[in-house]
């Protein structure tokens, strides 16, 4: 069959089950593809044939056109923008106008044996992917649950750098307990001002609290050092409490307490609870200042380091 015979089939079938969909809730998207592919063709293909589109989804991971071919994660990561995958979302979202965009699958590399996968690098840097996509996206889903998934062979030590949020034994990585920070942070924003190359800060309202979070990123090979960050928040009420929770390489790091058991090639559960346990985000109480209405705080964090600070207030009486 000639190519213009293959679009021309193709073109014809949303039409001709339409009728029998027409009160199917689930819709019609695409292209489906890896690395940002066809979206601007695609569209262009349905408006030109008159046909529905309902959505747009795609892949795309920072790795993807960085580096030469077979280089290696460390190669393509230090080459690529920080910023690339909020990039990418808004190349998709300029296409896509007012349609739903999902990203069906992204990860912070394509390498399904990684170690940084099971770092905290990991963590800090799906805090800012996922933090710069918000608003240009209606789906962004992580590549993967668990390092069990069916690509590949199956390895069997409990931490090879597999795509999973769960190692093999259910354990949690770091990136887990940063989805769990970005879970619990609300859904009211509050501007920031203030720049720094490699710290990123956010403040999302949540009824009576306010999180600030915070990370010290940098893709590898690039210079990143411990920083002192001091914030402010202006005409703020006073808080009741204040606490913080930590993911870097002494917090939320079971990895690192694998390796210093002498890192055993397979774990009895008194191991995996231990790990677990090590895995959590401790909550501690963090200091503060508050003068003139103006609420004022410093943490310290170090290189590749998540930090959630939340401020918890008296609730306001209604009247």
């Amino acid at each position: 069959m000639k190519r213009n015979q293959t679009k021309a089939s193709r073109a014809s079938t949303p039409n001709a089950t339409i009728s029998s969909e027409a009160r199917s809730k689930e819709g019609r998207g695409g292209p489906a593809t890896a690395g940002n592919a066809w979206i601007g063709k695609f569209l262009d293909f349905c408006h030109g044939n008159d046909l529905p589109v309902d959505f747009i989804s795609t892949h795309y991971y920072p790795t993807d056109a960085f580096g030469k071919p077979g280089a290696d994660t460390l190669t393509q990561l230090q080459h690529s923008s920080a910023d690339v995958m909020r990039e990418k979302a808004q190349q998709t979202r300029n296409h896509a106008g007012d349609l739903p965009v999902y990203y069906t699958e992204w990860s912070i590399s394509s390498n399904p044996r990684d170690p940084l996968h099971d770092e905290p690098f990991a963590a800090a840097l799906a805090v800012k992917i996922i933090m710069g996509v918000n608003g240009l996206v209606d789906g962004y889903s992580y590549w993967t649950f668990s390092d069990i998934f069916e690509e590949n062979y199956f390895p069997s030590l409990p931490y090879q750098g597999g795509f999973g949020l769960l190692n093999l034994y259910g354990v949690p990585k770091p990136t887990y307990r940063a989805f769990e920070l970005l879970h619990r942070l609300g859904k009211e924003s509050v501007d920031v001002v203030g720049q720094h190359e490699t710290v990123s800060a956010w403040v999302v309202r949540h009824d009576s609290r306010v999180t600030v979070l915070l990370i010290n990123h940098a893709m590898p090979r690039h210079p990143i050092n411990t920083e002192i960050v001091r914030l402010k928040i202006a005409s703020s009420r006073q808080p009741r409490a204040a606490h913080s929770q930590r993911i870097d390489e002494d917090h939320a790091n079971p990895r690192r307490a694998w390796q210093e058991m002498g890192s055993p090639d397979y774990l009895s559960a008194a191991l995996v609870a231990e790990l677990s346990g090590v895995s959590e985000c401790e909550s501690k109480s963090h200091p503060f200042d508050y003068q003139n209405n103006d609420l004022s705080f410093e943490v310290t964090l170090p290189p590749l380091s998540v930090a959630a600070i939340t401020f918890e207030f008296a609730a306001r009486t209604g009247g």
